[in-house]
């Protein structure tokens, strides 16, 4: 995985829950992200810009940690 903004993303298909670290350190989950979804971002041409267009505006998120 490729991203200027995102440093890992970590899915649980159980919980349907979505991970994402991005590169400063700080850690945000997502729920209700359905397994298309992760698929789909783990395709993207541009992790960060999905995350951004798909994610954030639709899926509750939290976040975990903060690196600042």
């Amino acid at each position: 995985m490729r991203s200027g903004a995102v440093a890992a993303v970590g899915y649980d298909a159980a919980t349907n829950e979505l991970e994402v670290e991005f590169i400063g350190g700080d850690v945000y989950r997502y729920s209700m992200v359905p397994p298309s979804v992760h698929r789909e971002l783990m395709v993207a041409d541009s992790i960060g810009a999905y995350v951004n267009r798909e994610v954030k505006p639709h899926y509750p998120g939290r976040e975990v940690f903060d690196a600042g």
